[in-house]
């Protein structure tokens, strides 16, 4: 992934800093006069951690994760983790970072090896799968704090020293697009595509809650602004193989007539079908410009900086961390890339997605907003079970599993929207719905 220069979030004012600059300079009594183009500056960017906490010279932190550096879901965990750690004063040696641990007895062994034998006090894995392995540990290290992202079982584990986390990026996902909604007009506007072949085509890893709240909330951003917007999913079967990745891209396009490529999956697979191609592509967890630099759009992600200051700081200073914890555009907690102004009008698009942000931040936009959808309900074949609708369709109760124990168990849908992920109920997603507009092209991961 490109690195993008920090710089700190004044998110109006990016916008003169990014698009439709020129520069000027001088040769022989001429001026030149060039338009600034490629990536722009972090629409939302990632703040320097800063704290004033004293960290003691025994204090160890251990990240476990999925996959390595080449997957930018595992990426956007350890970089996240050294950027807390470089503003919180850490050393190299008091951060330890294992990767490739599978989501079997290796993440327990791992865990383990980490909190009794490498002197931990906070050990934190990063993927869905590595949580009963992450539990099982927990027990046997009561001292030891373990937090894992994307679990659903502290709630109900009962376990003081257990601890899930994650963000609203559902919102990142909804304003990214947006981004993929203005393309797609353009791309009308300009006659490439009638308004009824504004397909989108969404490489999904496994049909989680996890994965299918975000590729909605990717959609609705899109159809707030591109109304006659559809979507098609291909799932992958897994969280990280480009060869599947890339071969699922390239079937929307080419079998499915997607126009605009989105994913959530970890490798570069889809954006090079992409760039391949010729066609946009909007990706997660960090920019993907220097693989497609004249396809990519934009990116949303978590930034786990925030997080991972809070639970050491927490830790050293003898306080509670919370069962669920769910960062927010507040904390810093999502952010945005910056725009690829070669694929869409930079200034423009910014304005467009500042409106959007301000929004998020005034409570005034809720990406599940039940008049912006509907959904067709099929309790014989399992098919949106725990939903109820209105005659016209539009979502007026869902029981979600909140606890973690696939019972449905909590009503989630109030004051007119579904309430998501969050410090209320569940840091994990839990929207698990096929909306209309959706179409699931493979659920098997197979064609």
């Amino acid at each position: 992934m490109k690195n993008t220069k920090k710089i700190i979030a004044v998110l109006v004012a990016v916008i003169l800093a990014v698009a439709g600059v020129f520069v000027a300079c001088s040769k022989g009594g001429e001026t030149a006069e060039n338009t600034v183009k490629g990536e722009s500056a972090e629409i939302i960017a990632r703040e320097e951690i800063k704290s004033d906490v004293e960290i003691p010279a025994d204090f160890k932190i251990g990240l476990i994760c999925l996959h390595d550096e080449n997957s930018t879901y595992d990426k956007n965990f350890i970089d996240g983790l050294k950027a807390a750690a470089k503003g919180m004063g850490l050393t190299d040696e008091q951060v330890i970072i294992v990767t490739n641990i599978d989501e079997n007895d290796a993440c327990y062994n791992t865990a383990v090896d980490l909190a009794k034998n490498k002197g931990c006090k906070v050990v934190f894995a990063d993927s869905f799968g590595h949580e009963s392995h992450m539990m099982r540990a927990a027990k046997e290290f009561p001292d030891v704090e373990f937090c894992h992202a994307t679990g659903t079982a502290a709630k109900g584990a009962g376990l003081a020293n257990y601890h899930n986390a994650f963000a609203a990026i559902y919102e990142g996902r909804y304003i990214a697009g947006v981004a993929a909604g203005i393309k797609l007009n353009d791309m009308i506007k300009e006659g490439k595509i009638t308004a009824e072949q504004a397909v989108i085509g969404y490489v999904g890893a496994f049909t989680y809650a996890e994965v299918v709240s975000g590729l909605t909330s990717f959609y609705l951003g899109a159809k707030s602004v591109c109304p006659s917007a559809t979507m098609k999913v291909r799932y992958t079967g897994s969280w990280y193989d480009q060869a599947k990745e890339q071969e699922a891209a390239t079937a929307l396009i080419e079998k499915d007539n997607c126009v605009l490529i989105s994913q959530h999956a970890d490798s570069l697979g889809a954006p090079t079908a992409c760039e391949l191609a010729g066609v946009p592509n909007v990706s997660y967890n960090g920019s993907t410009y220097s693989a497609g630099k004249n396809t990519f759009i934009v990116s949303s992600a978590i930034n786990w900086a925030p997080y991972f200051q809070h639970i050491i700081e927490n830790t050293i200073k003898g306080e509670a961390i919370e069962a669920n914890w769910c960062g927010t555009i507040a904390t810093n907690s999502v952010v945005i890339s910056g725009i690829n102004q070669d694929v869409v009008d930079g200034e423009s698009t910014i304005a467009e997605l500042n409106k959007v942000i301000d929004q998020f931040k005034a409570g005034t936009l809720h990406v599940y907003d039940t008049s912006t959808f509907t959904v067709t309900v099929d309790k014989k074949n399992g098919i949106n079970a725990n939903a109820e609708v209105d005659a016209d369709g539009h979502l007026t109760k869902y029981m979600a599993d909140i606890d973690g124990d696939f019972k449905g168990d909590t009503n989630v849908v109030h004051d007119g929207y579904f309430d998501e992920s969050g410090n209320e109920f569940r840091s994990a997603p839990y929207f698990d719905l096929v909306i209309d507009g959706i179409t699931n092209i493979n659920t098997n991961f197979g064609d």
